[in-house]
């Protein structure tokens, strides 16, 4: 469980809250920045934020990112502490990705997939050079090309490799899936605790754990088979109602990995699956995502454990930036009786190790005791001129 700020000088804490919301503001001079300004032009941030803090809402996300300061991690903490205030009043069905509004969609294993490569807003094929022209006053955005939206159901790319029998086959699950917002972490997890785990898991984190598969720590060799992003609808049943109902649609990321295995005892060489799912677009962190799940799948295919995002206890245990931060955090509170019982005890070592040099110097001065003065004295240099001569 997190730490959190506790209560110290009363008058003290109000004067820093008043001065964080002071400094927040910034010049009263500059136009406030607007929820609205937030959501519309810092969307990635807001895509986090909601993914991060495992609550759907793009306003309070904003919200949230403008109370925090822009601090991200901040913004996650505040949106998690909201969601446990809120009713659940029903369960959705599984998101049916298949018939996803597609606004980006690549595979890196085939050029030519059904329904076309489709690349969407990315970063990945512009030059990283500053843009000052964003810096002026009235900066005129291009307008972009449209296109019809394509209302057929997109078949995935992964299936035309299972159609020749080439990659794993993963059967619906049909118990209950592990619900980690009600439930604490269980070791040793299922897949699908660890891949709620991974899904809220600090962004961070897991670019670096994936980063570590690639370097040669978990022997894994992946494949970019499929990445979309767009909109889905999220239906739920009631049971009052005997019928699904559309109440939303929302923005998701999905990522599907491929990654080589050369087979064992019980399966032939196939290839295996890692998958990502997040929120908005949030392709880094679904990428990620995808990475590390196939890396915690050693266990299954029977592959040694060779790094340490394929501990699955390391991993899960150290992945939510709200846990985290708060036990890092917490070093900043008072823990002067703590700290006085270690100043004791240092200072009790100390001198248990001075008294422990003196005593080892009078053991050795009774073994090998001093020369008497006449032993000094006969010794002394003149006494040795008188008996050289």
């Amino acid at each position: 469980m997190p730490y959190v700020a506790v209560k110290g000088g009363q008058q003290a804490i109000e004067n820093a809250e008043t001065l964080l919301k002071a400094l927040r503001r910034g010049d009263p001079n500059t136009p406030e920045l607007t929820i609205e300004q937030i959501k519309q032009q810092l969307s990635l941030a807001v895509n986090r934020v909601m993914c991060e803090g495992s609550l759907y809402d793009p306003d309070l996300a904003a919200l949230a990112i403008k109370q925090a300061w822009g601090d991200l991690v901040e913004a996650i903490f505040l949106i998690r502490a909201y969601r446990t205030t809120l009713p659940r009043f029903y369960h959705s069905k599984p998101l049916e990705t298949s018939k996803m509004q597609v606004q980006r969609r690549i595979s890196s294993i085939f050029k030519d997939i059904p329904g076309g490569q489709k690349l969407g807003p990315t970063f990945d094929y512009i030059h990283r050079l500053l843009d000052f022209k964003l810096a002026a006053e009235e900066n005129k955005t291009p307008t972009p090309p449209t296109a019809s939206p394509n209302e057929e159901a997109v078949t995935s790319v992964l299936n035309l490799l299972g159609q020749e029998g080439l990659i794993q086959d993963e059967p619906p699950e049909d118990n209950q899936p592990f619900d980690l917002t009600k439930n604490p972490l269980k070791l040793p997890a299922e897949r699908d605790e660890r891949l709620q785990n991974l899904a809220r898991a600090d962004e961070g984190f897991l670019l670096s754990l994936a980063y570590s598969t690639q370097r040669g720590y978990g022997r894994n060799h992946p494949f970019a088979g499929e990445v979309c992003m767009g909109d889905v609808e999220v239906i739920i049943c009631p049971e009052e109602l005997g019928f699904e109902v559309a109440i939303a649609d929302i923005t998701v990321t999905e990522v599907q990995m491929v990654n080589q295995f050369s087979g064992n005892q019980k399966m032939s060489p196939q290839f295996t699956r890692g998958y990502g799912l997040t929120f908005g677009y949030n392709e880094r962190k679904a990428m990620s995502m995808a990475l590390v799940d196939r890396a915690m799948r050693a266990k299954e295919f029977g592959e040694e454990i060779m790094g340490i995002a394929q501990d699955e206890e390391f991993v899960l245990s150290h992945s939510d930036n709200v846990q985290a931060q708060g036990f890092v955090q917490h070093l900043k509170l008072p823990h002067y009786v703590d700290f006085q019982a270690e100043l004791h005890l240092v200072r009790q070592m100390q001198q248990e190790q001075i008294n422990s040099d003196n005593s080892s110097v009078q053991e050795s001065d009774s073994i090998n005791p001093e020369p008497s003065q006449n032993e000094q004295s006969s010794c002394s240099p003149k006494s040795y001129s008188k008996l050289s001569s």
